[in-house]
């Protein structure tokens, strides 16, 4: 049997992984619920550190689903967030002979003789896999991610154990049903597994931001690339956080280039990615100054119902023209159930904060006084007083990436201190909308991707 398929979850990779994620968050569990019983409160700091302490010695994909869950308004107590978007996901690299053996897994014996150069030192790393740099046999510069080993075990241990972190918040008066979250969650982090399914994903991007000069994108090289391998061409760039004492309008271009990113293949073709992280771009220049964006990585992308795309102009129009029968249409779109008038209410506390920027025709930055970390916490705790006497409100689960990526984005335009016209970008990206349009583009797309059906 092949390494390969060997690795396919195995179930002691899985025990081993479930003894390791148990033994640190279970305790913890235990003692916060050991507080309660004894009729202290178990939301503090002190707990807090301890949750993310255990979790922050395991790495992995764990890292991942904490620091999704954390930006998702009250999933986990405000306390917990903050000291889950704390946590680095990043695991040990692998070391030289290891990579070799991993090599050798996925292109057979004669690898090395594939490439012109490969470095056996990870260029980056991630939380399921780590990039190396390579030389293609005709002298292209390449990007080769290869995932860590047992990988799908511990995704497989790691979702199972989601339900601790969200039993301990259920415990607390939780006032948001978490059910449809986790499967969300779930079903994405099990998807960026598949290396094969995340070249599609970079093939439809290309696609869909071939007329968006401002935003590069990767091709991949389909024979050096596998489920766990892919390989795609190196884009030179540097970090956007190396651009956070630019002129302002370096700064503005960088973030209008990212505003693109983001809301263009979504309000087109209802596509967007779900990991904002800043590692997932760098900056290129041209002429020696900075143009726009490298968009680097394709793992955590959401294809969306085109009604769903729909629901979200609507929800933009309402709150824009005080339309109050379009934003309750919006909300049943996107499958907010049982709708009272103070639910709705509840509701566009948080929508007003997300479509906020977007909603007024002047100059601005996204948010004024408040620091990428706490962006949208203060909404967050008021949402969360609202519902405390009405809830549980069970979330849609397409809601759960759409709500995550917003706040990702509004955290690099807080990095970078832009000040633009959100409302006219966002008006830009809208002009002649229909789910129509969007319906058609989407086929497409994922069929020139080989996506279609996902």
């Amino acid at each position: 049997m092949s390494e390969r398929d060997s690795e396919a979850n195995r179930f002691s990779a899985r025990a081993a992984r479930y003894a390791r994620v148990g033994a640190n968050v279970g305790g913890v569990a235990a003692r916060i619920a050991g507080t309660k019983l004894f009729g202290l409160e178990g939301r503090n700091a002190t707990n807090a550190e301890a949750l993310a302490k255990a979790l922050g010695g395991l790495k992995g994909p764990l890292m991942k689903v904490a620091q999704l869950v954390a930006t998702i308004p009250d999933v986990v107590p405000p306390e917990y967030a903050a000291e889950l978007q704390k946590l680095q996901s990043e695991a040990p690299p692998m070391g030289a002979a290891f990579v070799k053996r991993r090599m050798q897994a996925e292109l057979g014996a004669n690898w090395r003789e594939r490439f012109r150069e490969f470095d056996l030192k990870p260029a980056a790393a991630a939380s399921l896999g780590q990039v190396h740099r390579a030389t293609s046999q005709d002298g292209a510069p390449l990007a080769c991610k290869l995932q860590y080993p047992d990988m799908e075990s511990a995704v497989e241990a790691d979702i199972a154990q989601l339900e601790i972190l969200f039993g301990l918040h259920r415990r607390m008066g939780a006032v948001i049903d978490t059910s449809e979250i986790a499967k969300e969650i779930s079903a994405r982090v099990r998807e960026e597994l598949d290396y094969r399914r995340e070249a599609k994903h970079a093939a439809l991007y290309q696609d869909m931001l071939a007329e968006t000069p401002e935003v590069r994108v990767p091709g991949v090289v389909a024979e050096l690339s596998t489920r766990r391998l892919l390989t795609m061409h190196w884009l030179d760039g540097d970090k956007i956080l190396a651009h956070k004492q630019a002129s302002q309008e370096v700064r503005d271009r960088i973030s209008t280039a990212m505003f693109r990113a983001w809301w263009r293949p979504f309000s087109h073709h209802g596509v967007i990615h779900g990991d904002p992280h800043l590692g997932n771009y760098t900056v290129f220049q041209e002429a020696g100054e900075p143009r726009g964006i490298n968009l680097l990585d394709y793992g955590c992308i959401r294809i969306f119902p085109p009604s769903f795309v729909g629901g979200v102009v609507d929800l933009y129009r309402g709150l824009l023209e005080g339309d109050e029968t379009r934003v309750v249409h919006a909300y049943e779109v996107w499958g907010f159930k049982g709708l009272t008038k103070e639910l709705i209410d509840t509701l566009n506390i948080w929508a007003r904060f997300i479509y906020g920027p977007l909603l007024e025709d002047r100059t601005r930055r996204i948010a004024e006084g408040v620091s990428p970390a706490e962006y949208g916490r203060k909404q967050a705790f008021q949402v969360h007083s609202a519902l405390k006497a009405r809830g549980p409100v069970t979330v849609p689960r397409e809601f759960v990436f759409m709500d995550r990526a917003a706040i990702g984005l509004g955290g690099v335009f807080l990095q970078l201190d832009a000040e633009l016209n959100f409302h006219r970008l966002f008006e830009q990206e809208i002009e002649d909308f229909s789910v129509a349009r969007v319906a058609g583009a989407q086929e497409a797309a994922l069929s020139a991707a080989g996506l279609a059906g996902a």
